[in-house]
């Protein structure tokens, strides 16, 4: 017989050539990158018994900590792949997915955790506030492409499909935070608003995040000029193609956030917007990019890994038919309704109204939220139930989401470059999308 640690590094080998290729393979095929190594993590942790039980309720810290780095990861790279300068109209789908969507996400999770599943007011709060944000790290297939690097391609554009959905999930990660924080808040003090409206409306979520977009935004000002604009050569670092400075400014710009109580999501995010406005069609944003997406796509596989694991080993032992419900309701109810309502008299049309709607991925930054509010809340007597219907709604995303993005998308590019050849004869050009 093999050793296990053999076995685990070989199957590392494995797995990383894997997440190497599989993108490029499955490009066109109702399967995902994310379906693949979910289902790889529930067969090796089913018959490989020697590896170690990946319970998140027992190795909570680490559960928290490894998520929390790939959510950092993976906004930074998002910030750094959006073309589209930020602004009122041209940002006006993702205003309203954030401002609309989320919270009737919330609300309509909220109120199927209390009436069908019987789950106090902080912990149906909790669920709703970790389920609903679209996730930054699953969501890559339905997410934009390389940054430009010339101002033809930059002007041209994102299809909006793609350009919402990146940029939702850059920054509704962190402000489903404070309603995180009110749910935790709730399981200390109770549901009165007495209790805790004052101080959460004040800190978390005012003061809070106000920090998270300046320090976020001095950072990405910091490392713009010194990326793009350091008087000496030595340190003018777009000259010299070192990619992983993005994580120096990933890691700065949610440091100096935590540190004075602010959302560190949000920072990151505004971070990397900021970086991108500094110098927009540079060549050494594909460079930070780069990097940060195969890093990112790294943490992904082992997360998916484990939670493969988690699963076959008894993480959704306690699902019954009411979970699986609310889990189907939400995905294929709630979200795509609360989409479609918020973007409404947008500009978006029809098809783009409903992509946008459907292809809310929850994902690792549900498992972030989960692991952060079981530390900190009064949530131990329902952790197994809590961490059960959570990994039960990502894993059932990422197997709706992942066989329909493909030929979904596939579909819709289509039909975007049929009609600017209408609209432009041969030498018309459809918006640019993700490869």
């Amino acid at each position: 017989m093999f050793e296990a640690t053999s076995i685990v590094f070989a199957a590392a080998g494995l797995a990383v050539f894997a997440a190497a290729v599989l993108p490029k393979l499955l490009r066109n095929a109702p399967l995902s990158m994310p379906m693949v190594f979910l289902a790889a993590g529930m067969l090796a942790f089913t018959f490989i018994p020697s590896l170690p039980d990946p319970d998140p309720v027992q190795y909570g810290d680490f559960t928290t900590h490894l998520t929390e780095v790939c959510v950092l990861i993976s906004l930074m790279g998002a910030g750094l792949a959006l073309d589209r300068p930020i602004g009122l109209r041209r940002w006006s789908t993702t205003w309203r997915m954030l401002g609309l969507a989320m919270p009737l996400c919330i609300v309509g999770l909220t109120l199927l955790g209390l009436w069908a599943l019987g789950l106090g007011l902080g912990a149906a709060l909790l669920i709703g506030a970790a389920l609903a944000p679209t996730d930054p790290v699953l969501a890559s297939e339905v997410q934009v492409g390389e940054p430009a690097d010339d101002e033809g391609e930059a002007e041209r554009g994102e299809d909006e499909i793609r350009f919402g959905l990146t940029s939702e999930a850059g920054l509704n990660d962190g402000l489903a935070f404070p309603f995180v924080y009110l749910a935790i808040a709730i399981s200390l003090v109770g549901a009165s608003p007495s209790e805790w409206f004052a101080p959460w409306f004040a800190v978390d979520v005012l003061w809070r995040i106000g920090i998270g977009v300046l320090l976020g935004f001095a950072a990405g000002k910091a490392m713009g000029r010194l990326f793009f604009g350091a008087r000496h050569e030595s340190i003018r670092l777009s000259n010299h193609s070192e990619g992983f400075v993005a994580l120096a400014a990933t890691f700065l710009a949610y440091g100096a956030a935590q540190m004075l109580e602010g959302y560190g999501f949000v920072a990151v995010f505004v971070c990397a917007v900021t970086i991108r406005a500094a110098e927009r069609t540079h060549g050494f944003h594909r460079v930070m990019h780069s990097y940060v997406e195969q890093l990112e796509r790294l943490m992904t596989v082992v997360i998916l890994v484990l939670l493969g694991g988690a699963i076959a080993r008894g993480l959704l032992a306690g699902i019954g038919w009411a979970e699986v419900l609310v889990a189907l309701a939400f995905l294929l109810l709630v979200r795509p309704l609360a989409g479609w309502l918020a973007l409404a008299r947008g500009k978006t049309g029809p098809r783009e109204r409903i992509a946008i709607s459907f292809f809310g991925i929850r994902g690792v930054g549900s498992l972030y939220y989960i692991g952060f509010a079981l530390g900190t809340g009064n949530f131990a007597a329902q952790a197994q139930e809590l961490w059960a219907l959570v990994g039960l709604v990502v894993a059932m995303s990422i197997v709706l989401h992942g066989a329909t993005t493909a030929p979904v998308m596939n579909r819709l590019d289509r039909l975007r470059q049929r009609r600017a050849l209408e609209q432009h004869g041969d030498e018309g050009e459809a918006p640019r999308t993700a490869v």
